[in-house]
């Protein structure tokens, strides 16, 4: 009866375990939809909830001589530049999967994506972002973007 309690007990744990992470996977795709729900929109009020203060933005690229450059925007900047509407633009970050790792209040999100401007294809890359918990919601620590 004791090895019974025992594996059974062993069994629900990992079932909650289990959960917890996939609980915490669909909070922080959804908060990592809303950013890009924001840009389409063109609503900074959708971003700015789901960002931390702190948070970072680097583009890395290859210039024309194929050197690795890293360029910083400010995250103010960036939600400013996503609320100021551009007459006939419709920009599209369409994301393709999402490899998420958590541990405790810190994750990281691995996203192919394709950018479309007015429904044409600009470019492609992959998206690292960088989440922390906080008062029981994900917030945007960092997003580094490869083109």
């Amino acid at each position: 009866m004791k090895k019974f309690l025992l594996i059974f007990g062993i069994v629900l744990l990992s079932r909650v375990i289990s959960f917890g992470q996939l609980s915490g996977e669909t909070e922080i795709k959804s908060t990592i939809d809303q950013l890009f729900d924001g840009i389409r929109a063109n609503d900074s009020l959708l971003i700015q909830p789901i960002v931390h203060q702190t948070c970072t933005l680097q583009t890395i690229q290859n210039n024309k001589d194929g050197n690795v450059i890293i360029s910083k925007t400010e995250m103010a900047a960036f939600i400013k530049s996503v609320g100021t509407k551009r007459a006939g633009v419709q920009l599209d970050e369409r994301l393709s999967g999402y490899d998420i790792k958590i541990d405790g209040d810190m994750a990281t999100v691995w996203t192919p994506y394709s950018f479309f401007v007015n429904n044409n294809f600009s470019h492609c890359g992959v998206n690292a972002f960088t989440l922390i918990r906080q008062n029981d919601s994900w917030k945007i620590l960092s997003i580094d973007t490869q083109i």
